[in-house]
């Protein structure tokens, strides 16, 4: 059987997985592990972004909600019929 048969893998075909030391542009620096093998710099971190600060602005600024619902609001919605008597 297929079973039987012994399987080799490869050696030496996987890139190498160092650590590296990531910097952001508000300062902070903090390791993890890439195959980038050379110091990594990004926009943003969860020390800055403001989805992690809290500092998230709020979207419903100057009533866009409000002015959706009132433009597209009718839309999907069945017509009343008036009777006339």
């Amino acid at each position: 059987m297929w079973l039987s048969k012994k399987f080799i893998m490869k050696t030496n075909i996987h890139p190498a997985y160092e650590i590296i030391e990531v910097t952001c542009s508000c300062g902070n620096k903090f390791e993890t592990r890439s195959n980038l093998c050379k110091p990594l710099s990004t926009d943003v971190c969860n020390e800055c972004h403001p989805f992690y600060t809290g500092k998230q602005k709020i979207l419903n600024t100057g009533g866009r909600i409000q002015r959706f619902a009132d433009r597209f609001g009718a839309f999907g919605k069945t017509p009343y019929v008036v009777l006339a008597e």
